[in-house]
């Protein structure tokens, strides 16, 4: 009976151009990723005011204490993306994406609400379940929504929250900090997550949910724990300083193991959690490995920016995130652009010069100094920017777009589980060895907090001390970015591989195509 509903489906029809109808569900999207993208920057920059608050500014194991505030977050949407994707095709993508805001917002809540630390740990779980579902249901509503040929500026408008995030986090945050308190991190949201929910609720237009899809319960025993796991022993690096330490290996390890049963058990069940098969797809495996290359090595370099402006040249939060801005400004130029020309021109002819940009802009970088003009930094970053803004969309678009009707929930899950394994890692590796290439730490702390006490220098030994440390500190950094220079080189070797002959998109193939809907392909032999 379903088929036959779905046979006789008319095909949809897409204006060419962006209307106002679609306008509107772009709307809400960004309302909610927004706030969830901007939740993880400001809440990196309370860290020391939690440690302050909830314990001494000189004891050092509160700084690990507190930094579970964002590990637990992290963890939590780990844990729940892979569900996304059965529970939109089970729920329907505006029901799932109202709770999804409800609850994240109610997490915001308790939050300010926290007494302790450990509530504030708890608080911040059930903030990244409901912030763990926004994204990959954002960008299936989004894809719905555009059709096969307006994909890439529609995505290019979805870009605009992932950019304003890490340029508005650090200012909003240093800001609300310095002039109200912590609370008003979390309390932010309540306002922003009523009016999306009831935003949500009159502009999403209703979907069909398809409750026949049986859920993979074996499959989510063996992937979220697994995940989790995995991505609690990378988190744990920076602390530990090695992967030596049985807290990271023991961790990576049983996390790894559940992840290969899960990929060993995927093939089995007609509707696994995570549907591996999607790998079929040539342009969707290659953009995954494009996506986790640049994701780890460009968000693993985005830390070390504001905090090179913060500890070698003195800058306030708020100042580090004003000078960071540049690099938000140069994207904002580039994407609607790559997001026009991608519906037009294959993303294999669009983002090599993405990436040619990124490797011109990181390369003064890595030739960085405690005494670097600021204007260098800045050019570097507004070009880095450029690069990005020609890259990041442009691969979700070529991702999703010859995935059919039914596969974009799916597809969407696999892009952003790729996309957080990829980010932890690339914060966590360049993290420890920017650590392990700064002056020791008991040293190096004592500089970083010697700015505006003179008593604090002559302890040191002398202004001339503080500045070879400096010196050196700069050098660290240099010697980061380096590596993540190469590792964005390296990233050429996939781009090499993307098309560059236009393909046909799949959206409508599976659900409202002009003729019979297909069937699902068949589980491969056991």
């Amino acid at each position: 009976m379903a088929d036959t509903q779905s046979s006789t489906q008319q095909q949809p029809e897409y204006p060419e151009n962006i209307d106002a109808a679609v306008l509107k569900i772009a709307g809400v999207v960004i309302l909610g990723v927004i706030m969830s993208i901007l939740d993880i920057t400001v809440v990196n920059v309370a860290l020391p005011t939690f440690q302050e608050e909830f314990g001494s500014a000189t004891d050092p194991l509160a700084y690990s204490h507190v930094a579970w505030t964002v590990t637990a977050y992290t963890l939590a949407l780990a844990t729940v993306i892979p569900l996304t994707g059965w529970a939109a095709d089970r729920f329907g993508t505006k029901r799932l994406f109202i709770a999804a805001i409800g609850l994240f917002t109610a997490g915001s809540v308790l939050c300010a609400a926290a007494q302790d630390i450990n509530q504030l740990i708890a608080f911040r779980v059930l903030q990244g379940l409901g912030g763990g579902m926004i994204m990959p249901l954002g960008m299936t509503i989004m894809t719905r929504a555009a059709g096969p040929n307006r994909m890439g500026r529609l995505m290019a408008i979805l870009g605009i929250p992932m950019l304003l995030g890490p340029i508005l986090g650090p200012i909003i945050g240093g800001w609300l900090i310095e002039n109200a308190s912590w609370h008003w991190i979390f309390l932010i949201n309540l306002p922003i997550g009523i009016a999306t929910v009831v935003y949500a609720f009159f502009a999403l237009p209703g979907d069909r949910p398809e409750p026949s899809e049986s859920f993979d319960f074996l499959g989510m025993l063996l992937l979220s724990p697994g995940l989790a796991l995995f991505l609690f022993g990378v988190s744990s690096i920076p602390e530990k300083g090695t992967v030596a330490d049985p807290r990271v290996w023991v961790s990576m390890l049983a996390g790894a193991l559940l992840m290969l049963a899960f990929v060993w058990h995927s093939f089995r069940p007609e509707h696994p959690l995570l549907d591996l098969r999607l790998f079929r797809n040539r342009n969707l495996t290659i953009s995954v490995i494009v996506m986790f290359l640049f994701v780890a090595a460009f968000f693993g370099s985005l830390l070390l920016v504001p905090t090179y402006f913060q500890q070698v040249r003195g800058e306030s939060t708020l100042n580090a995130g004003l000078l960071v801005a540049p690099q938000g400004i140069g994207a904002m130029v580039t994407m609607p652009i790559a997001g026009r020309l991608v519906d037009r021109i294959p993303v294999g002819r669009i983002v090599p010069f993405g990436f040619l940009g990124i490797l011109v802009g990181m390369f003064p970088l890595t030739q960085i100094t405690s005494e670097t003009d600021y204007w260098v930094i800045v050019v570097s970053l507004f070009v880095m920017g450029l690069g990005m803004g020609a890259t990041m969309m442009p691969m979700f678009t070529t991702a999703l777009k010859t995935l059919t009707h039914h596969e974009v929930a799916r597809g969407t899950t696999l892009i952003n589980i790729n996309q957080q394994i990829a980010s932890s890692v690339g914060v966590a590796v360049m993290s420890v060895l920017l650590t392990n290439w700064l002056p020791p730490q008991r040293i190096w702390y004592a500089v970083v907090g010697a700015w505006d006490n003179p008593q604090i220098v002559g302890q040191i030994g002398g202004q001339g001390v503080v500045d070879a440390l400096l010196a050196d500190a700069g050098d660290a950094f240099a010697q980061t970015f380096w590596v993540a220079w190469v590792l964005m080189l390296l990233t050429l070797i996939p781009v090499a591989f993307l098309p560059r002959k236009s393909e046909p998109a799949h959206l409508l193939d599976a659900e409202g195509a002009t003729g019979p809907a297909e069937a699902p392909a068949p589980p491969p032999p056991h």
